[in-house]
């Protein structure tokens, strides 16, 4: 697909789907390098390439917060049972 006024190509849904792919799982470093070798020499509009590497970013930056999200809540979890564990009655304690 092409802009009218520059002449320059810009990345498509479909492209940004198949790239998107691609990226998903990677950081953002080889993200980065692998969008760049996708539009190296074929005259893509650079806003329409700095805003998907945007949307990796954000995707990324996502995955991170929300990988540390689950390790914060599980800790939480493992405090709050080993508290409900420790103030559990014990057997032996049966009013002595």
């Amino acid at each position: 697909m092409e802009q009218q006024e520059s002449g320059q190509r810009i990345l498509d849904p479909i492209e940004r789907a198949k790239l998107g792919l691609k990226v998903f799982n990677l950081p953002y470093s080889q993200a980065e390098e692998l969008i760049d070798d996708y539009v190296s020499g074929k005259n893509y509009d650079k806003d329409s390439v700095d805003y998907f590497k945007d949307q990796v970013a954000t995707q990324v930056h996502i995955r991170e917060k929300g990988a540390e999200f689950l390790v914060t809540g599980g800790e939480i979890l493992k405090l709050v049972v080993n508290s409900f564990i420790k103030n559990l009655p014990r057997p032996d304690d049966s009013g002595r």
